[in-house]
């Protein structure tokens, strides 16, 4: 039986982030960097935050950026925190599998999660929105010394900002697990963001010639 996926609801939500933030009910600006604003709202079960951000990513066409987000196969290549990442069918649910590296002594991380694109036309806008989410319930066994991350979701919707970039708003959770103190993981944060964003506009300027390798 396949997962169920996403509700229109979900995808509707997630591109109308792009005129009207929805930052109410104890949202807070964390940091601001390369064009970028990142909000990020208290969860008070696990005492970790939940982000969002809201930017412009100037160098990267929205539909070359859909796809490099899409591209478990090239993020191989660009993301040095993959260990494994690989969609596969488990007992014909369709679902991504991720192995995250951790730095020493902490245990790396994986995921077991699903997703779905939708390239949406608005008023002659064209948006592409992502939503991903776990999927504890897919049957794929759990490795010895790896941790498996349960609570995981991302949202992003992306369109032209008019010129040669990407409007972008992302909205973001993970409960890592394990014994990290909060505070760290908290702190992993300020720069993680960030550094995928980099990492991403980076991967989007070599797409190109990586395609034309293959």
């Amino acid at each position: 039986m396949a997962l169920q996926q996403f509700a229109d609801e979900d995808f509707q939500a997630a591109w109308r982030e792009l005129d009207e933030p929805q930052l109410d009910g104890g949202w807070e600006l964390f940091t601001e960097t390369m064009g970028v604003k990142i909000y990020r709202l208290y969860d008070q079960v696990t005492g970790l935050y939940e982000y969002k951000v809201f930017g412009v990513l100037s160098s990267c066409p929205a539909d070359q950026c859909a796809e490099v987000y899409m591209d478990l196969a090239y993020r191989k290549h660009w993301d040095s925190y993959v260990k494994e990442l690989y969609e596969k069918d488990f007992d014909n649910q369709r679902a991504i599998y991720w192995e995250v590296k951790y730095p020493f002594p902490l245990s790396n991380r994986d995921y077991v999660y699903i997703r779905e694109r939708r390239d949406l036309e608005v008023d002659g806008r064209k948006i592409y929105v992502v939503l991903a989410r776990s999927a504890p319930q897919t049957p794929c066994e759990e490795k010895s010394g790896v941790i498996r991350v349960n609570d995981y979701k991302q949202s992003l919707a992306i369109e032209s900002d008019g010129a040669s970039g990407t409007k972008m708003f992302m909205n973001y959770f993970d409960n890592p697990g394990g014994s990290i103190p909060t505070w760290l993981i908290n702190w992993a944060a300020k720069s993680g963001v960030p550094g995928f964003l980099k990492d991403m506009q980076k991967a989007c300027s070599n797409y190109k010639s990586y395609s034309q390798k293959k």
